[in-house]
Protein backbone atom coordinates (compact mmCIF):
# COMPACT_ATOMS: atom_id res chain seq x y z
CA UNK A 1 0.00 0.00 0.00
CA UNK A 2 1.33 3.23 -1.25
CA UNK A 3 0.99 6.45 1.07
CA UNK A 4 -1.46 7.99 -1.42
CA UNK A 5 -3.57 4.58 -0.87
CA UNK A 6 -3.37 4.53 2.51
CA UNK A 7 -4.36 8.53 3.15
CA UNK A 8 -7.24 7.03 0.69
CA UNK A 9 -8.00 4.48 3.00
CA UNK A 10 -8.12 6.67 6.11
CA UNK A 11 -10.54 9.26 4.34
CA UNK A 12 -13.10 6.13 3.72
CA UNK A 13 -12.67 5.01 7.53
CA UNK A 14 -13.60 8.39 8.20
CA UNK A 15 -16.72 8.67 5.76
CA UNK A 16 -17.42 4.95 7.64
CA UNK A 17 -17.29 6.87 10.58
CA UNK A 18 -19.85 9.26 9.57
CA UNK A 19 -22.23 7.17 7.75
CA UNK A 20 -22.15 5.25 11.17
CA UNK A 21 -23.20 8.12 13.11
CA UNK A 22 -20.28 7.60 15.37
CA UNK A 23 -18.16 10.98 13.87
CA UNK A 24 -20.23 14.27 13.18
CA UNK A 25 -17.88 16.13 10.78
CA UNK A 26 -17.54 17.15 6.90
CA UNK A 27 -14.91 14.33 5.60
CA UNK A 28 -11.99 16.13 4.54
CA UNK A 29 -10.77 16.63 1.10
CA UNK A 30 -6.99 14.98 2.06
CA UNK A 31 -5.31 13.75 5.20
CA UNK A 32 -1.56 13.18 5.20
CA UNK A 33 0.55 10.31 6.35
CA UNK A 34 4.05 10.41 7.27
CA UNK A 35 6.71 8.15 8.99
CA UNK A 36 5.59 8.25 12.70
CA UNK A 37 7.71 10.48 14.72
CA UNK A 38 9.07 10.36 18.30
CA UNK A 39 6.76 8.52 20.24
CA UNK A 40 4.89 7.08 17.40
CA UNK A 41 5.08 3.54 16.17
CA UNK A 42 4.40 1.67 13.00
CA UNK A 43 4.95 2.14 9.60
CA UNK A 44 2.70 5.50 8.79
CA UNK A 45 0.97 7.77 11.13
CA UNK A 46 -1.53 10.48 10.67
CA UNK A 47 -2.86 13.29 12.76
CA UNK A 48 -6.62 12.93 10.93
CA UNK A 49 -8.12 12.99 14.56
CA UNK A 50 -6.81 16.21 15.74
CA UNK A 51 -7.45 17.26 12.61
CA UNK A 52 -11.45 16.51 12.99
CA UNK A 53 -11.44 17.03 16.89
CA UNK A 54 -13.15 20.52 17.04
CA UNK A 55 -15.48 19.95 14.58
CA UNK A 56 -16.69 16.52 15.97
CA UNK A 57 -16.99 18.16 19.05
CA UNK A 58 -14.38 15.37 20.57
CA UNK A 59 -11.49 15.27 22.50
CA UNK A 60 -8.78 13.93 19.62
CA UNK A 61 -8.13 10.58 21.27
CA UNK A 62 -11.92 9.91 21.32
CA UNK A 63 -12.00 10.48 17.64
CA UNK A 64 -9.02 8.46 17.13
CA UNK A 65 -10.74 5.55 19.19
CA UNK A 66 -13.39 5.69 17.06
CA UNK A 67 -11.34 5.63 14.19
CA UNK A 68 -9.12 2.83 14.87
CA UNK A 69 -11.74 -0.15 14.34
CA UNK A 70 -12.49 1.00 10.85
CA UNK A 71 -8.91 1.13 9.50
CA UNK A 72 -7.85 -2.54 11.92
CA UNK A 73 -10.40 -4.01 9.20
CA UNK A 74 -9.33 -2.48 6.22
CA UNK A 75 -7.32 -4.08 3.59
CA UNK A 76 -3.46 -4.21 3.56
CA UNK A 77 -3.41 -2.70 7.28
CA UNK A 78 -2.31 -5.20 10.29
CA UNK A 79 -2.69 -3.17 13.39
CA UNK A 80 -3.44 0.56 14.44
CA UNK A 81 -1.77 2.12 17.73
CA UNK A 82 -3.31 5.10 19.29
CA UNK A 83 -0.35 7.11 20.30
CA UNK A 84 0.18 10.92 21.78
CA UNK A 85 -2.64 13.33 22.04
CA UNK A 86 -4.30 10.86 19.09
CA UNK A 87 -2.05 10.05 16.60
CA UNK A 88 -2.76 6.63 14.54
CA UNK A 89 -0.18 4.71 13.61
CA UNK A 90 -0.26 2.04 11.00
CA UNK A 91 1.37 -0.91 10.44
CA UNK A 92 0.44 -2.68 7.21
CA UNK A 93 0.49 -6.04 6.25
CA UNK A 94 3.77 -7.29 4.62
CA UNK A 95 3.61 -6.98 0.79
CA UNK A 96 6.56 -7.71 -1.27
CA UNK A 97 5.24 -6.45 -4.22
CA UNK A 98 4.10 -2.84 -3.36
CA UNK A 99 7.75 -1.87 -5.30
CA UNK A 100 6.97 -3.68 -8.02
CA UNK A 101 3.48 -2.48 -8.19
CA UNK A 102 4.45 1.28 -8.37
CA UNK A 103 7.29 0.75 -10.50
CA UNK A 104 5.49 -1.27 -12.79
CA UNK A 105 2.77 1.41 -13.26
CA UNK A 106 5.39 4.04 -13.92
CA UNK A 107 7.35 2.23 -15.93
CA UNK A 108 3.89 1.97 -18.71
CA UNK A 109 2.50 5.01 -17.70
CA UNK A 110 5.93 6.83 -18.80
CA UNK A 111 6.16 10.60 -19.00
CA UNK A 112 2.10 10.43 -18.13
CA UNK A 113 2.39 8.75 -14.63
CA UNK A 114 0.68 10.99 -12.24
CA UNK A 115 -1.71 12.39 -14.96
CA UNK A 116 -5.81 12.57 -14.10
CA UNK A 117 -8.68 13.22 -14.71
CA UNK A 118 -9.47 15.34 -11.27
CA UNK A 119 -9.82 18.93 -13.57
CA UNK A 120 -11.43 17.15 -16.67
CA UNK A 121 -14.17 19.73 -18.19
CA UNK A 122 -12.66 22.68 -16.58
CA UNK A 123 -11.36 25.34 -17.49
CA UNK A 124 -9.28 27.60 -15.46
CA UNK A 125 -8.65 31.32 -16.35
CA UNK A 126 -5.11 32.89 -15.45
CA UNK A 127 -5.20 36.72 -15.19
CA UNK A 128 -1.51 37.59 -15.32
CA UNK A 129 0.39 40.92 -15.03
CA UNK A 130 2.77 41.47 -18.31
CA UNK A 131 5.55 40.52 -15.79
CA UNK A 132 8.08 37.46 -16.78
CA UNK A 133 8.01 35.58 -13.55
CA UNK A 134 3.74 35.76 -14.07
CA UNK A 135 4.16 34.84 -17.45
CA UNK A 136 6.52 31.69 -16.98
CA UNK A 137 4.68 30.89 -14.10
CA UNK A 138 1.61 30.58 -15.93
CA UNK A 139 2.94 29.06 -18.93
CA UNK A 140 3.84 25.86 -16.62
CA UNK A 141 0.19 26.07 -14.38
CA UNK A 142 -1.00 25.50 -18.51
CA UNK A 143 0.58 22.38 -18.76
CA UNK A 144 0.17 20.63 -15.10
CA UNK A 145 -3.50 21.59 -15.24
CA UNK A 146 -3.53 19.70 -18.35
CA UNK A 147 -2.09 16.65 -16.62
CA UNK A 148 -5.58 16.10 -14.52
CA UNK A 149 -7.78 17.00 -17.72
CA UNK A 150 -8.20 20.42 -17.08
CA UNK A 151 -7.66 23.16 -19.27
CA UNK A 152 -5.82 27.00 -19.31
CA UNK A 153 -7.01 30.58 -20.76
CA UNK A 154 -3.93 33.14 -19.97
CA UNK A 155 -5.08 36.48 -20.13
CA UNK A 156 -3.66 40.09 -19.28
CA UNK A 157 -5.55 43.00 -17.24
CA UNK A 158 -7.28 43.39 -14.08
CA UNK A 159 -8.34 41.69 -11.36
CA UNK A 160 -5.21 39.42 -11.76
CA UNK A 161 -5.10 36.10 -9.89
CA UNK A 162 -1.84 34.95 -10.76
CA UNK A 163 0.29 37.28 -9.57
CA UNK A 164 3.99 36.03 -8.04
CA UNK A 165 7.05 38.23 -6.80
CA UNK A 166 8.11 39.58 -9.40
CA UNK A 167 12.17 38.91 -10.37
CA UNK A 168 14.30 41.46 -9.36
CA UNK A 169 16.20 41.19 -12.86
CA UNK A 170 16.39 39.85 -15.79
CA UNK A 171 16.93 35.96 -15.47
CA UNK A 172 17.16 35.38 -19.34
CA UNK A 173 21.49 35.81 -18.73
CA UNK A 174 21.18 32.39 -16.76
CA UNK A 175 20.01 30.72 -19.70
CA UNK A 176 16.73 28.94 -20.72
CA UNK A 177 16.60 26.13 -17.98
CA UNK A 178 18.43 27.80 -15.33
CA UNK A 179 16.28 30.54 -15.91
CA UNK A 180 13.46 28.84 -16.08
CA UNK A 181 14.42 27.08 -12.30
CA UNK A 182 14.77 30.32 -10.64
CA UNK A 183 11.78 31.26 -11.72
CA UNK A 184 9.55 28.39 -10.45
CA UNK A 185 11.37 26.61 -7.68
CA UNK A 186 10.51 29.52 -5.45
CA UNK A 187 7.07 29.78 -4.07
CA UNK A 188 4.82 32.47 -5.57
CA UNK A 189 5.72 34.58 -1.95
CA UNK A 190 9.09 34.58 -2.38
CA UNK A 191 11.45 36.83 -4.22
CA UNK A 192 13.55 34.30 -6.81
CA UNK A 193 17.12 34.31 -6.59
CA UNK A 194 18.67 35.68 -9.90
CA UNK A 195 22.48 34.59 -9.59
CA UNK A 196 25.00 32.40 -10.67
CA UNK A 197 24.29 29.47 -8.32
CA UNK A 198 21.88 28.59 -10.23
CA UNK A 199 24.39 27.50 -12.83
CA UNK A 200 26.75 25.72 -10.59
CA UNK A 201 27.37 22.52 -10.97
CA UNK A 202 27.42 21.17 -7.31
CA UNK A 203 25.14 19.67 -4.49
CA UNK A 204 24.26 23.00 -3.20
CA UNK A 205 22.49 23.72 -6.34
CA UNK A 206 19.14 21.84 -6.77
CA UNK A 207 18.64 22.39 -9.87
CA UNK A 208 22.13 20.46 -11.04
CA UNK A 209 20.61 17.73 -8.25
CA UNK A 210 17.36 17.51 -10.06
CA UNK A 211 19.30 16.87 -13.49
CA UNK A 212 22.47 15.25 -12.40
CA UNK A 213 19.77 12.57 -11.43
CA UNK A 214 18.51 12.09 -14.49
CA UNK A 215 21.65 12.02 -16.34
CA UNK A 216 23.13 9.56 -13.91
CA UNK A 217 19.77 7.19 -13.93
CA UNK A 218 20.16 7.03 -17.66
CA UNK A 219 23.90 6.23 -17.83
CA UNK A 220 23.33 3.07 -15.47
CA UNK A 221 20.79 2.34 -17.70
CA UNK A 222 23.19 2.63 -20.36
CA UNK A 223 26.02 0.11 -18.13
CA UNK A 224 23.70 -1.78 -17.39
CA UNK A 225 22.65 -2.15 -21.12
CA UNK A 226 26.56 -3.47 -21.65
CA UNK A 227 26.67 -5.79 -19.28
CA UNK A 228 23.54 -7.69 -20.86
CA UNK A 229 20.48 -7.05 -18.17
CA UNK A 230 17.47 -4.79 -18.32
CA UNK A 231 14.88 -3.13 -16.13
CA UNK A 232 12.39 -5.88 -14.43
CA UNK A 233 10.29 -4.40 -11.48
CA UNK A 234 10.36 -6.66 -8.64
CA UNK A 235 10.86 -5.85 -4.44
CA UNK A 236 13.38 -3.28 -3.50
CA UNK A 237 14.10 -2.21 0.16
CA UNK A 238 14.18 1.75 -1.13
CA UNK A 239 11.31 3.09 1.21
CA UNK A 240 12.31 6.91 0.40
CA UNK A 241 12.39 6.10 -3.10
CA UNK A 242 9.18 4.56 -3.07
CA UNK A 243 7.55 7.29 -1.34
CA UNK A 244 8.82 10.03 -3.37
CA UNK A 245 7.41 8.31 -6.64
CA UNK A 246 4.36 6.67 -4.92
CA UNK A 247 3.73 10.84 -3.80
CA UNK A 248 4.07 12.13 -7.46
CA UNK A 249 0.18 11.96 -8.61
CA UNK A 250 -0.55 14.08 -5.39
CA UNK A 251 2.19 16.69 -6.12
CA UNK A 252 1.21 17.23 -9.57
CA UNK A 253 -2.75 17.39 -8.45
CA UNK A 254 -2.02 19.77 -5.48
CA UNK A 255 0.47 21.93 -8.08
CA UNK A 256 -2.33 21.71 -10.77
CA UNK A 257 -5.57 22.70 -8.21
CA UNK A 258 -3.00 25.34 -6.34
CA UNK A 259 -1.81 26.69 -9.30
CA UNK A 260 1.96 26.08 -8.04
CA UNK A 261 5.00 24.80 -10.43
CA UNK A 262 6.41 25.63 -7.07
CA UNK A 263 5.60 22.24 -5.47
CA UNK A 264 6.17 20.16 -8.37
CA UNK A 265 9.62 21.44 -8.33
CA UNK A 266 10.46 20.61 -4.59
CA UNK A 267 9.06 17.26 -4.80
CA UNK A 268 11.45 16.79 -7.58
CA UNK A 269 14.44 18.12 -5.35
CA UNK A 270 13.39 15.16 -3.22
CA UNK A 271 13.26 12.33 -5.68
CA UNK A 272 16.54 13.22 -7.19
CA UNK A 273 17.83 13.37 -3.33
CA UNK A 274 16.45 10.20 -2.29
CA UNK A 275 17.56 8.42 -5.43
CA UNK A 276 21.48 9.27 -5.82
CA UNK A 277 22.71 7.62 -2.80
CA UNK A 278 20.76 4.33 -4.27
CA UNK A 279 21.88 4.50 -7.99
CA UNK A 280 25.64 2.89 -6.50
CA UNK A 281 23.91 -0.30 -5.62
CA UNK A 282 22.17 -0.53 -8.88
CA UNK A 283 25.50 -2.34 -11.32
CA UNK A 284 26.96 -5.58 -10.24
CA UNK A 285 30.38 -5.16 -8.58
CA UNK A 286 33.85 -7.10 -9.11
CA UNK A 287 32.59 -10.60 -10.60
CA UNK A 288 29.21 -10.34 -9.63
CA UNK A 289 26.75 -11.47 -12.20
CA UNK A 290 23.56 -9.66 -12.52
CA UNK A 291 20.73 -11.25 -10.26
CA UNK A 292 17.40 -10.26 -10.11
CA UNK A 293 17.61 -7.83 -7.34
CA UNK A 294 20.04 -5.78 -9.80
CA UNK A 295 17.25 -6.28 -12.32
CA UNK A 296 14.91 -4.65 -9.90
CA UNK A 297 17.01 -1.86 -8.35
CA UNK A 298 17.00 -0.59 -12.31
CA UNK A 299 13.96 -0.87 -12.70
CA UNK A 300 13.29 1.71 -9.55
CA UNK A 301 16.31 3.48 -10.78
CA UNK A 302 14.50 4.49 -14.39
CA UNK A 303 10.98 4.79 -12.64
CA UNK A 304 12.83 7.91 -10.89
CA UNK A 305 14.37 8.79 -14.05
CA UNK A 306 10.85 8.90 -15.84
CA UNK A 307 9.35 10.67 -12.73
CA UNK A 308 12.13 13.40 -13.05
CA UNK A 309 11.95 13.41 -16.83
CA UNK A 310 8.44 14.09 -16.78
CA UNK A 311 8.65 16.95 -13.93
CA UNK A 312 11.15 18.69 -15.59
CA UNK A 313 9.15 18.75 -18.96
CA UNK A 314 6.25 19.93 -17.48
CA UNK A 315 8.09 23.25 -15.94
CA UNK A 316 9.96 23.52 -18.94
CA UNK A 317 13.30 22.23 -18.07
CA UNK A 318 15.30 19.82 -20.56
CA UNK A 319 16.25 16.46 -18.80
CA UNK A 320 19.60 15.60 -19.35
CA UNK A 321 21.07 12.36 -21.18
CA UNK A 322 24.69 13.39 -20.23
CA UNK A 323 25.64 16.03 -17.48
Amino acid sequence: MTPVELSRTVLHAVGRAVEQGELSVTVPERVVVSEPGAGGCGDYATNVALQLARSAGQPPLRVAEILRPYLVGAEGIREVVVTGPGFLNISLEEQADVAEGVVRDILECGGRYGYGSGLAGEVVVLRVPYEARAEVVADAVVRIVGTQGGRCEVEHGEPVNLRPVPAPEDPAPLGADAAQWALLHPAPHDRPRITADHLVQRESNPLFRVRYAHARVRAVSRNAGRLGFGAEPGPVPAREILTALSDYPRILTAAATHRGPDRLARHLVTVADAVLPFLPTVLPRGEEKPSAAHRARLALAEAAGTVLAGGLSLLGIDAPEHL
